[in-house]
């Protein structure tokens, strides 16, 4: 799974990254070393502007989602805690994914993720959770594969009222490799930038096709570096989480 990762490139670095051409100046994110299921997180979308929602036109909008996708039809929005995450392998059939996986794609930029390994330790043989920062060798940024969803509130009465709409997002996940396998079965699918624009396109809505586009994360070429555990605790934040300890 993917329960934690690292997000701290700027909102101008990313329009420039993603080729955005819709984004928010008002709309801000601090950098984040220790992002949590429920954190606000950037995305990257394409959708057609109200107005324009039968001619065909979309545009490339950087949007702050909520981690942790809510279902349209869910009755409140703590079921999101528990959808950080959906498989690459069953996302187009799983009922809280399978209309956003249609109609609602988008990329959740990273500098990497955490993983834990039970580690026993030599003197006492006890076992603890070591966490490790994976990233690209290259340290590009990581295009992780994800979905989107609106919920409306019910609590609140007119549609126009900002307030009335959440919007949540989840991270694929894939069988692990390179780096991250020797880690954990699991680990969020990075998509290729030729892959980018296919992806986030909302008028490509047969499944068949967009599972193709799921192919190997990012080609691989990831590196793996123990870490402390302070990143353990979500309330711990900055770069110094990325320094790497002896183990």
């Amino acid at each position: 799974m993917c329960g934690r990762y690292v997000a701290t490139r700027s909102p101008e670095d990313l329009v420039q990254l993603f080729r955005v051409t819709d984004w928010r100046p008002e709309e801000t994110l601090a950098p984040n070393w220790n992002v949590a299921p429920t954190d606000d997180v950037w995305a990257v979308i394409e959708r057609a502007p109200h107005d324009e929602r039968d001619t065909g036109s979309v545009r490339r909008e950087l949007r702050p989602l909520r981690w942790g996708l809510v279902p349209s039809w869910a009755k409140d929005t703590k079921i999101g805690s528990r959808m950080i995450n959906a498989r690459v392998e069953t996302v187009h059939d799983k009922p809280a994914f399978r209309r956003a996986f249609v109609k609602h794609r988008c990329l959740l930029p990273a500098d990497g993720f955490y993983e834990w390994q039970q580690v026993k330790a030599e003197d006492t043989g006890k076992t603890r959770k070591q966490p490790y920062f994976i990233h690209p060798a290259d340290e590009q940024v990581m295009a992780l594969a994800g979905l989107y969803e609106y919920w409306r509130d019910p609590a609140v009465r007119r549609d126009d009222d900002p307030a009335a709409w959440l919007m949540t997002c989840t991270v694929l996940t894939t069988e692990a490799t390179d780096a991250a396998g020797r880690l954990h079965p699991r680990m969020p699918l990075a998509l290729a930038p030729d892959h980018y624009g296919a992806w986030l396109d909302p008028h490509r809505q047969d499944p068949d096709e967009l599972r193709a586009l799921l192919t190997q994360p990012a080609n691989g070429h990831l590196r793996a570096r123990p870490v402390s555990t302070a990143v353990n605790k979500t309330g711990n934040n900055g770069p110094q989480l990325l320094d790497e300890i002896a183990v």
